[in-house]
């Protein structure tokens, strides 16, 4: 960046540079010649190269100057080097410029493991609503108003631990073969000699899906 009349807007990529897991950054100060050729732009935007000087007159005339970065696309020269000075830590802004009041997106890609607060954020904004609890999955296998319905309440008792067979043992019959699968799916995390009867009636299914998700190790 441009040293700027506005401190915050020469420093703005600090906080988020800090992201990467920097304790302290510092700003290096270098000079180059006005006419080098380098890139500009917004950072979601791609660059254009002109010299650095109309570089620093295009952030200068942004109506908004935050995101944007000029690249200098070959090394600094020790001689170029001015000054190496402290810098206020807090200053800038963190995942884009406009993010200061809004949930942070907590996917992979915006929020990389081991960054600050990061399972904090996790747990406060899920990318994924929360799994169903067992009384809910019952009910929703009960007041299904379809077969998809039917399907993810197994596929969420399945992930679940044990419990009464009799909840999920009308289903044996289902027309729906899919329904059959998830149903042996779910069987699966169930123990006792009638969760094992319902596997291998299921094991004797006509759909040789269901037989080998019956049978499975």
């Amino acid at each position: 960046m441009p040293v700027l009349p506005s401190y915050v807007l020469s420093h703005q990529w600090l906080r988020e540079l800090r992201r990467g897991g920097q304790r302290l950054i510092v700003a290096v100060h270098f000079r180059i010649p006005d006419d080098e050729p380098v890139l500009v732009g917004h950072y979601s935007d791609a660059s254009i190269e002109m010299t650095a000087a109309e570089a620093v007159s295009v952030i200068l005339h942004a109506e908004d100057a935050r995101g944007y970065q000029i690249v200098v696309p070959r090394s600094i020269a020790p001689a170029e080097l001015h000054r190496v000075r402290h810098v206020r830590q807090v200053t800038g802004w963190r995942y884009h410029p406009d993010a200061h009041g809004r949930p942070p997106c907590a996917c992979p890609a915006c929020l990389g493991r081991g960054e600050f607060k990061a399972a904090d954020l996790r747990r406060r904004f899920p990318i994924e609503p929360p799994e169903l609890t067992k009384p809910q999955l019952l009910d929703q296998l009960r007041n299904a108003d379809d077969d998809d319905e039917l399907i993810d309440a197994l596929c969420g008792l399945a992930r679940r631990s044990r419990g009464d067979v009799a909840d999920i043992a009308p289903l044996l019959d289902h027309a729906n073969p899919e329904v059959r699968y998830a149903l042996a799916s779910a069987l699966r995390r169930y123990r006792g000699s009638e969760a094992r009867r319902l596997l291998a009636r299921l094991a004797a299914d006509p759909d040789p899906e269901v037989r080998e998700a019956a049978t499975r190790p």
